[in-house]
Parts: C-alpha cells; structure tokens; sequence
C-alpha cells in the first residue's frame, strides 16, 4: 500500500532531522537525503528560545544536549562605539518561569550531533549521505525522485527540508530564487579563556550604524561564539566560506576598543551572504511539501530560523496524524497551520534588523528608550514568540 512506503526528506540539517524524529514519533518511517557524503559539523552558534526548547522536550532529545548548551541570565545591549551598556533583558529563570521552558545558545554541531544521534539510532529511519536531488515526479500515490548520480527511491511524499537554496523548491517553483539583501554574516568560535570581556553568561549585543556584533556561551561555557552581521557587497550561495579577516576588522573597526581586542586576535573567520525570498504561492504541491528556510528562510535578527524549523518538524508529523494517508490534505493543513506565525516572525525579523542600524538621530531614541524602559517590560513583547506551544496555530 502507498502508506507504507517512507517519507522521503531532502537534507539532513536540523529541520530535517528534526522531521525525521518527529516522524518516528508518530510511527512513519521516513528515509533522509543528505547532498554532501558527510554530515558536517560546521557553524557556530544557534538561540534556542523557550520555545524551541520546548521542541527538543517533545522530540526527546533535549537532556542530551541540555550539559552542551549555555542558559544565558539576559541579552546585555551594548552601545557599540562607547561599550555602554544600554539595556539589560532578563532571560535566566525569569524566561524559564514565564514560558514554562528555558533559554538555550548552543553549538550548531552539537545540535545537529545529538539529532543525528536519536535519527541514527531509529530503525525507522534510513539515511541516504550523498543523495542529492536531481529530479522529481509524483502520481496520484508516490514520489519519485531521482539523485545526480541517477539513483532512483520511491516515497509516499517527498519533504524539502534543504535550505535557503533548496533544490526541492527550485523542482516545484522556478522563479522562486533568493534576494542578496546587501548584509553578511561573519562567524567564529572562540576558547572562553581568550574571550576577554565576551566570556560572561549572557547574549551580548553591540549596536552601530552599518555593523552589530552578538556573542554568547556554548559547549558548556568553554566556548564563545561571535557572529558580526555588517552592511557588505559581498555575495555567495555557500554558507561556509572562508572570511577575509582584513574586511573583518575593518567592520569593527568603528566598536569599542575592549571588543576590537577580542575579536582581532581571533586568527579565522567564516561567512555568508545574507538573503530574502519573496514570499511563496505555496509550500506544497501535492505530495511534496518544503519546510523551515526552503520554505520561508529567516534573516538572523531576531534568532529564529533554525527554531522555526524544530516548531515547523512538530507541526507537520502532527498534520500527519491528524489526516492519516493522506498526505496531500496533511500538506495543506500544515502550511494553513505555519504560514501565519512565519510571516510574522519574518516581519519582525526585518524590523529588527532595521532598528539595530539606526543612524543619528532615531539611534539615539532607540537608545533612549532601552535605556529608560524596563528590559521584563520589552521582553513581555515577545510572549508572542517565545510562548508559542503546538497547537497555537
């Protein structure tokens, strides 16, 4: 019966491992197609908020990573060129009491390591390394779809779960193509011994006018990872290319010297072009659905792209049971389901990042402002976000 066959999913990053769990779960089988022959364990670091914990709770896997991670007490907003301190927004206990779940900043590697692990170990689920996506076609009951090197698998239905660029999504919507949005992302991990004033138990974030740096703990507090995100005409579709440090320090140049000091020592750095996509007619089209950044890709101003993926692989194993073979209707439920919460975290995302790079003189009233109101009263903003349960929607 088509009801047997696997659930075929397209990238083996969080979203689709995370799916991949969820999946078993619920009792589907479920086979993971990874382009590279290796899961790699780059990247640096990933916020993980209350509701993304959440998540990991449900799918099990969060006391495996819990001794791996950082719980921040608060998101420390520095003025960047003087160091000052702007506003303190309390996370620690006060977030773990409000949303009945912590704060996390981790590793990516390790993240993506323990889901691994819980997939690996899962005899329900099988994992395809260096299986990329060439082709697909689907009937009324399956999913074909055939890898670069001419391989062929059969599914129920096929997940595009493979990112910004993803292959699935280029199959079913051509014209759908990321836009350079003028920024990029440069990353490194630094030793907690070397990271001087970085090394605290919070998110740190410097603002300025074309630059903000964010720093937070990982692996247990023996590491910092740094993100620099700067207003750059520089492009790529890798996400992992190696950073010209000169370009780097020139960026920062404008910081406070107690952070230029960390950050010049640090000798490599990583980075990636910053992209928007238009928002989509559709996430699925029958059998085929797509899911975290192949379906609504975040830029990094408010930490939410690879948690939006963790509540979307919950959401969609959920939709599963709820309409039992019947994949296509299953579809439809989850993107009526998830279309609404990830354009307003979208949205409030890009406003983020607009109010992060003020110039003079509206910088000087956001300043104000995180100055004089209290940081609880802006983190109860974001109940919205952080709150959010299963079955919100």
């Amino acid at each position: 019966m088509p009801a047997t066959r696997p659930i075929l999913i397209a990238g083996g990053g969080i979203g689709g491992l995370a799916l991949a769990l969820a999946l078993t779960k619920v009792g589907r089988a479920c086979v993971v197609l990874e382009r590279r022959e290796r899961f790699a364990t780059e990247g640096a670091g990933i916020q993980i908020g209350p509701n993304g914990v959440r998540v990991l709770q449900q799918l099990g896997i969060a006391d495996a990573l819990r001794p791996l991670v950082g719980v921040p007490e608060s998101i420390d907003v520095h003025e960047g060129s003087s160091g000052r301190l702007l506003a303190r927004l309390p996370l620690g206990p006060w977030i773990a009491h409000r949303h009945g779940a912590p704060y996390w900043v981790a590793h990516r590697g390790d993240l993506h390591g323990v889901l691994l692990a819980a997939v690996a170990a899962d005899v329900r689920v099988s994992i395809r390394a260096g299986f990329e996506v060439s082709s697909l076609t689907q009937t009324a009951d399956e999913v074909r779809v055939t890898s670069s090197a001419g391989e062929t698998l059969i599914g129920s239905a096929l997940v595009g779960a493979d990112g910004l660029w993803s292959n699935v999504r280029a199959k079913l919507m051509p014209s759908a193509v990321p836009q350079f949005v003028g920024a990029t992302a440069t990353r490194a991990v630094i030793a907690a011994d070397e990271a001087g004033r970085l090394n605290m138990p919070a998110v740190g974030l410097w603002l300025s006018r074309h630059a903000h740096v964010v720093h937070y703990p990982v692996r247990g507090g023996a590491q910092v990872a740094v993100v620099v995100i700067a207003v750059e005409d520089w492009r790529a579709t890798d996400w992992d290319t190696e950073a010209d440090r000169n370009v780097l320090l020139a960026q920062i140049s404008g910081f406070d010297a107690s952070l230029i000091k960390v950050l010049a020592r640090v000798p490599a750095w990583r980075k990636w072009s910053l992209q928007r996509l238009a928002s989509l007619p559709r996430w699925s089209n029958d059998r085929v659905a797509l899911l975290g950044d192949a379906a609504h890709p975040m830029l990094p101003y408010l930490a939410q792209g690879g948690v939006l993926a963790l509540e979307d692989a919950l959401v969609f194993s959920q939709c599963l049971v709820v309409h039992a073979a019947d994949e296509p209707s299953a579809f439809q439920a989850y993107e009526t389901q998830r279309l609404r919460r990830a354009t307003r975290v979208q949205a409030m995302s890009r406003r983020n990042g607009r109010i992060y790079h003020l110039a003079p003189p509206l910088s000087w009233a956001r300043d104000a402002i995180l100055r004089w109101v209290p940081g609880a009263w802006l983190m109860s903003g974001y109940d919205w976000l952080y709150g959010w349960q299963p079955g919100a929607e």
